[in-house]
């Protein structure tokens, strides 16, 4: 059974629903991102009663959408979410003219799209100044443990990143546990990956796309080696780079940048790879136990991916544009995360997989300070799966995973860890 059509009773609370509400008391309109499956359908309909719902996933209704998208609206009413809007594009100029009659009205439409970049691209040629933008990611940690039973069931760190990875973020299986979690992400590659793509995008010779996403998954956590994986597939570099911005609007992948300020040091300048949910990559690298996760040798790089991932879930769900980044020089500096405050000011993170923190874990926390001591860095942090936080030295502490996504999260709705607020289209 889908999350998105069944299990309304079963409704988790979701940490983007103030935000929300208070983005529908601004602005006209309102457009709701995110991969297949994230819950946009369930969470509007949950906390939308009043407003009809419209889904252009049904072809009956695409049809007429894109046939007589006047009638389609008067249809809708005064209050309409229409779902899945990347499939009639020429439906938003149509909305914009709705807007433009009665602009002070606000909260008219919600609109949902799964592809992020199409859908964008539609929202700010047509509906620029009259929409706020939102995305809905899977569930992170804090609301996974809001599902029945999950609570003390993921109390540690080690607890919920082996269930991220072996059972995923996805709503429908956080709820019902009794699901096979190999089953659906193999179902989810074959409908979203395979049908959905290849609807929006021209993806070329399928079963290579395929196999640039199962190679991108044994190298995430890595650099973006488009030369390597080119001449692993036997394609042009053009080609998987075009395969990897697909991913990206799907939002499977997420990109990590390089540091931006140099200071005249010699820094990569290729991103990193992560995906936005570990249990896709445990799919597609073939890790099926427990064992296989914490002894095989994507053990580091996968909580490095859910490190990242739960990173950005807490800057989405507060509708702040995350500045995230890594460092790695020429001389061999590396930081596995930055996260820059709204000050400019770095905050370094190294992120290692161990329960027993030692100091040599901050080494390059404090080449680092030294460094780009002219940014008045904020202290360094080492995030683990310890159960408690203790200095590694002066300067730099280790932090359990589970605290440090509490504290982001708190300092997101402070408004102090990110910069610009996500809104006006």
């Amino acid at each position: 059974m889908r999350y998105d059509e069944g299990m309304a009773d079963l409704y988790v609370q979701r940490s983007i629903e103030p935000l929300l509400a208070s983005l529908l008391g601004q602005f006209p309109a309102v457009a709701l991102t995110g991969p297949r499956q994230s819950g946009k359908s369930t969470l509007l309909q949950h906390c939308l009663p009043d407003y009809r719902y419209l889904t252009l996933d049904d072809p009956v209704l695409r049809e007429q959408a894109v046939a007589d998208p006047n009638l389609f609206l008067d249809l809708a009413g005064e209050r309409a979410i229409l779902d899945e809007v990347q499939y009639a594009p020429g439906l938003l100029s149509y909305v914009k003219l709705r807007i433009d009659r009665a602009r002070g009205r606000r909260g008219r439409f919600v609109l949902t799209g799964s592809q992020q970049f199409p859908l964008m691209k539609g929202l700010s040629e047509s509906l620029a100044g009259r929409i706020a933008l939102l995305e809905l990611l899977p569930f992170a940690v804090e609301e996974k443990r809001r599902c029945p039973g999950l609570g003390a069931r993921l109390a540690t760190g080690h607890a919920a990143f082996v269930d991220a990875c072996l059972r995923g973020s996805y709503p429908e299986l956080a709820v019902a546990r009794d699901s096979e979690p190999h089953r659906w992400y193999a179902a989810y590659v074959q409908t979203y990956l395979e049908r959905d793509v290849r609807t929006i995008y021209d993806v070329g010779n399928l079963r290579d796309f395929q196999r640039c996403t199962q190679l991108l998954a044994a190298r995430c956590g890595q650099l973006l080696q488009l030369s390597e994986l080119a001449s692993a597939l036997g394609v042009a570099a053009t080609t998987v780079k075009r395969w990897v911005s697909i991913l990206e609007a799907c939002r499977i992948l997420f990109l990590l940048p390089p540091y931006a300020h140099n200071l005249g040091k010699r820094i990569r300048k290729v991103p990193k790879v992560y995906f936005t949910d570990c249990a896709l990559v445990c799919y597609l690298a073939g890790v099926g136990s427990e064992e296989a996760l914490l002894r095989g040798p994507l053990a580091g790089p996968l909580f490095e991916n859910f490190c990242v991932q739960e990173t950005l879930k807490a800057f989405v769900a507060a509708g702040i544009v995350p500045r995230l980044s890594y460092l790695l020089t020429h001389n061999q500096l590396e930081v596995d995360l930055i996260v820059e405050g709204p000050d400019g000011r770095p905050c370094p993170f190294e992120i290692k997989l161990s329960k027993t923190p030692k100091p040599a874990m901050a080494s390059g926390l404090a080449r680092f300070a030294d460094l780009f001591a002219p940014l008045a860095p904020h202290p360094g942090r080492v995030i683990t799966l310890s159960e408690e936080g203790l200095p590694l030295t002066r300067a730099v502490s280790a932090v359990p995973v589970l605290a440090y996504l509490g504290q982001l999260r708190e300092a997101c709705l402070r408004g102090v860890a990110g910069s610009e607020r996500t809104g006006d289209g």
